[in-house]
């Protein structure tokens, strides 16, 4: 009975993470914009590329090699070709899906992240001490310890001093 409840626990732990979360939601939103893009490449993008030739790029099509084509419809009917109106049309939707949601979504949260992250307090944490500052110790305690006298942090150059006010 208990490992039920560590493992429902568990579950219920790893769908309350923020990420998992945040993932659900994109998918949503992601789904719900499908419907939006397709329309503006249907409504716009498509009649703008109808200005040059077919408003559907399904229609754009390439033969390879020995294609005939009926003449009702003006299709390939045989032979090897190439839609390359279709995937024109699906990389268009790509690139107006990600930009909207760059645009009105991800970088709008970014700009609030970073103003959340300003309004914080900063810590005040004493800054570690550098590579020329760890090595010049070092050194210092080496000296020291040549000399004889203690190796302690920071006594080191103290030890310094001392000898050379001394000679």
């Amino acid at each position: 009975m208990s490992e039920n409840k560590s493992v429902l626990q568990g579950f219920k732990d790893f769908l309350m993470r923020g990420n998992v979360i945040e993932l659900a939601v994109a998918v949503v939103v992601g789904a719900a914009f499908t419907s939006i893009v397709n329309a503006v490449v249907k409504g716009v993008i498509n009649p703008i590329v109808g200005a040059f030739g077919s408003q559907n790029l399904d229609n754009y099509q390439t033969c390879l090699s020995t294609c005939s084509v009926d003449k009702k419809t003006g299709l390939y009917v045989d032979g090897i070709y190439v839609l390359w109106g279709s995937v024109l049309s699906a990389a268009l939707t790509f690139l107006i899906t990600a930009g909207v949601v760059y645009f009105l979504m991800i970088l709008p949260m970014n700009k609030w992240k970073a103003r959340q992250d300003a309004k914080k307090p900063v810590e005040d944490a004493t800054a570690a001490p550098t590579e020329i500052e760890l090595l010049t110790e070092i050194r210092d305690a080496l000296i020291a310890q040549r000399n004889g006298t203690s190796a302690a942090p920071g006594a080191a150059a103290a030890a310094i001093i001392t000898q050379k006010t001394q000679q």
